[in-house]
């Protein structure tokens, strides 16, 4: 159905044509019947997985960005994710960057974003996760920090939201790699990233005794850190004791595009983040060395890229922009085959 609708939806601009989708899911995971009729339409085989504590029905998630207010979570879950993580959210709502802010690259397989965190803020998002329990799904929260908050106070953002979701999300991800907010990636230096996690860590305990549940936090990372920095951001994330590294976020390179958009600003997704991603989570692995789950996200189009990323070592699997070319069918393809 997804090949009939897709030359529809690829006429209209890339922001409007996600707008559509994500109300029609809303819609749908809203109304029982539609909702059910997803479930078994896209209905895959169990396959769960034990990480960071929880348990999760299959090892493939919707990465952060698709759902950024939590709107439609129902409707996505109905899609067979075994997690899907909102946001990214922030404390005061913003309204982004300037459109035209996204391209979809058809000839690369790929889609540039310069989002800048578009947020309804985290009251909004609270409401939204306020209306359910019973997901089906385990439910990740992705924080982020105000454009407007410096860096040096980026700590009372992420308190601030770590306080707000403790109670609604089964985790959180720190999100310190978005290329699109200004100075937001030099929060991954080691005294900067080892110093922000270190409060959220003594935060977290406070809200785990006081909603008496486990909290796991991950930290999302950049493909474009060097060796060095990687390893440097590697080592803060193990000694402030979080639970796992998502890697990686959107990259700032534009090797080999040959679209017209390739020129654009902003983070580039999808088929050329392929073996960078995978370099990164191959690196990422031999140096956690087993001490923390590691999450693979980008680049991840087929179920060959999502089984070979479980086969390397990754706990779980991230996707986006692969349903934008391919559809949400490819949420049960991956599943039957990993």
């Amino acid at each position: 159905m997804y090949n009939i609708f897709r030359p529809l939806l690829f006429r209209l601009n890339s922001e409007c044509a996600h707008a559509l989708t994500l109300q029609a899911l809303r819609m749908a995971g809203n109304f029982l019947p539609s909702r059910k009729l997803l479930e078994l339409i896209y209905q895959a085989p169990p396959k769960p997985v034990t990480v960071f504590g929880l348990t999760f029905k299959n090892p493939l998630g919707l990465a952060a960005g698709y759902d950024k207010d939590g709107v439609a979570i129902r409707g996505l879950a109905a899609l067979g994710f075994g997690h899907v993580e909102v946001g990214t959210i922030t404390p005061k709502p913003q309204p982004g960057n300037p459109s035209p802010r996204v391209f979809r690259l058809v000839e690369d397989k790929a889609v540039i974003n310069r989002m800048g965190f578009p947020s309804r803020g985290m009251e909004y998002m609270e409401q939204q996760l306020s209306r359910g329990s019973n997901w089906n799904t385990v439910i990740g929260v992705n924080l982020g920090k105000n454009k407007e908050t410096p860096n040096e106070e980026a700590v009372l953002d992420y308190l601030a939201l770590l306080k707000k979701f403790a109670h609604y999300a089964d985790y959180l991800t720190i999100n310190v790699s978005s290329p699109n907010t200004v100075g937001l990636r030099s929060l991954q230096g080691r005294e900067a990233l080892e110093g922000l996690l270190t409060q959220l860590h003594q935060q977290r305990l406070v809200e785990q005794d006081k909603h008496k549940k486990r909290l796991p936090i991950l930290v999302k990372l950049a493909p474009d850190l060097s060796d060095a920095e990687l390893s440097d951001a590697l080592e803060a994330i193990l000694n402030t004791n979080m639970d796992g590294v998502i890697v990686t976020n959107t990259t700032l390179s534009r090797e080999g595009l040959r679209s017209r958009y390739r020129e654009e600003t902003g983070g580039l997704s999808g088929s050329p983040l392929t073996v960078k991603s995978e370099a990164v989570l191959r690196q990422t692995l031999k140096l956690v060395n087993g001490k923390i789950p590691v999450v693979s996200a980008g680049g991840v189009m087929n179920p060959d890229d999502a089984k070979r990323r479980l086969n390397m070592g990754a706990a779980l699997v991230q996707v986006y922009t692969g349903l934008v070319f391919r559809g949400p069918g490819l949420v049960k393809e991956i599943v039957q085959a990993v």
